[in-house]
């Protein structure tokens, strides 16, 4: 099964059912069916054939997410473009791919020139969000195929590339991903299998390239609808939950924390939520139950990454209800959850020994949802699948009922005076403080201890606190090797596109003047 023949069956549910929905625009399942096949027609017209490479360049928005399906129904490759991304970032992964055609919203025309210029392997690009333009718009480039069904291919190609997308580029540079159409289906079955919502009403908030994206299509095989907003301006998204009665959405930690710290939020309408996913990073304990008393027994947590996307684990929300009731299981609240159905996933030692529960080592995957590979860096595919295991890179470690711990990144591992000291674990007490809103524990160059442990810290809005207090927080639940040395506090963490904290970045200041 291919992604256009989830959406299909979709269609056949109710094709006057609402499909798309953003701002005052509602679009049927028909309505986007047909584009869909207007612009695989389209691409097959100018020569991009099943599995050419066509990038799409737009914010949420729906005439983007329609350009998504069309490459789709082309059997083409799905390149996909960070709209918050540079035009310098953007340009490097066009040439990393080869992308053979651009479908862009008209909030980057004053970036086409560029971009047309600095891409050789670009053929051709047309405006997706306009009818008309210099480039063409999609109602013009379309228009010759107007009611044409596009055949189906002659095979499945169920192994086919579904998109080659750009790693994050938050422990080193940006990677090209190849993502396939059997991830598809596993991402697509797992959904089924973990998230019981017969006609969900999603809100599409987050990128729509990354990981809530992914999620969303799961949404079009039920005939639900998706609801789109350009970006997750928070009192935007507490309005469309309460008046679209959304039953799932997807966020970032630190957006909850932000969700959190309104002083109206206790006063607003949750009721129809049933899934309030959130993944890209671990959540603090504390708010995480603080969530379960305000938003409802509906928080669920997914972990995935780029290379294996998108729920290799899952918490579902009535194992978080039941673990934040319960004081003798509140330490499950620190898990990313068990295994997913269509995922085997096991602790790894450095030479290759799966691991038994308990120990620590790093995490390690098989199932569908794992990569082909790197796009031309054959090099590196070997280190990611040594052993005939995707290797994630965490560190984490098996409970007795199979649940799931990350402990930390392999490179973000501390060594201070011989002790390995995971920034994580720090990270959770320091969350715990009052005052604080978000924070990265990182090692900085130390002459005596090689590393030193430093917390960097955003507090919340109006609230202040000493370093003196959070060390000695940390102090007495950690004791003094983890406990940090030093504590600086900074206006805003540098994020990524996604709100994930660049720990990158702020190890940077330190070590490049070392």
């Amino acid at each position: 099964m291919h992604l256009i023949d989830f959406f299909d069956y979709g269609v056949g549910h109710d094709p006057v059912a609402e499909c798309l929905v953003e701002g005052d625009l509602r679009m049927s399942y028909a309505q986007v069916d047909e584009w869909t096949h207007r612009i695989a027609w389209a691409l097959a017209d100018q020569g991009i054939g099943p599995q050419g490479r066509v990038a799409v360049l737009s914010p949420n928005n729906v005439w983007g997410y329609i350009a998504i399906l069309g490459t789709q129904r082309a059997r083409a490759v799905w390149v996909p473009l960070t709209a918050r991304a540079s035009v310098d970032e953007i340009i490097a992964h066009l040439r990393r791919t080869q992308s053979e055609w651009l479908l862009y919203h008209s909030e980057f025309d004053g970036a086409i020139t560029r971009i047309v210029a600095e891409v050789p392997s670009l053929r051709g690009i047309v405006c997706v969000d306009q009818a008309t333009g210099p480039h063409g718009g999609l109602a013009q480039w379309t228009a010759s195929r107007a009611g044409q069904l596009f055949p189906l291919p002659d095979s499945d190609m169920r192994d086919a590339i579904f998109r080659i997308t750009s790693s994050g580029g938050t422990t080193g540079a940006p990677k090209a991903v190849i993502q396939t159409q059997i991830g598809v289906e596993a991402n697509m079955a797992t959904f089924m299998a973990i998230a019981h919502d017969p006609l969900p009403r999603y809100l599409l908030c987050n990128p729509m390239t990354h990981a809530a994206g992914i999620v969303s299509f799961h949404v079009l095989a039920r005939g639900g609808t998706v609801h789109i907003l350009r970006t997750p301006e928070l009192d935007k998204v507490v309005d469309l939950i309460e008046t679209e009665r959304i039953t799932a959405l997807m966020l970032t930690p630190t957006s909850i924390y932000s969700l959190l710290g309104k002083p109206d939020i206790r006063n607003r309408d949750f009721t129809s939520l049933r899934h309030f996913i959130f993944g890209a990073a671990p959540m603090a304990t504390e708010k995480l139950r603080e969530a379960i008393e305000v938003f409802g027994p509906v928080m669920m947590q997914i972990y995935g990454q780029t290379e294996a996307s998108t729920a290799l684990a899952a918490m579902l929300p009535h194992e978080y209800a039941r673990f934040a009731a319960d004081p003798s299981l509140l330490h499950r609240l620190a898990s990313c959850g068990r295994a997913t159905p269509f995922t085997r996933l096991g602790i790894m030692s450095s030479t290759g020994e799966l691991l038994p529960r308990g120990e620590r080592g790093e995490l390690v995957v098989r199932g569908g949802m794992v990569m082909q590979g790197y796009w031309n860096e054959q090099e590196l595919d070997t280190g990611a699948s040594k052993f005939g295991w995707h290797h994630t890179g965490d560190i984490a470690y098996e409970d007795e009922e199979g649940y799931f711990y990350i402990v930390d990144r392999v490179r973000d591992l501390i060594i201070s005076g011989g002790f390995n000291i995971f920034p994580s674990e720090v990270e959770q007490v320091v969350w715990s403080h009052p005052a604080v809103q978000d924070c990265a524990v990182i090692g900085v160059p130390d002459e005596k201890w090689g590393e030193a442990v430093k917390a960097v810290v955003e507090l919340k809005p109006g609230a202040s606190a000493t370093g003196e207090e959070i060390m000695a927080l940390c102090k007495e639940k950690l004791g003094s090797v983890k406990a940090p040395k030093t504590v600086e506090f900074w206006d805003e963490l540098p994020r990524s596109p996604l709100k994930k904290v660049l720990k990158k970045e702020i190890r940077q200041r330190y070590w490049s003047a070392s």
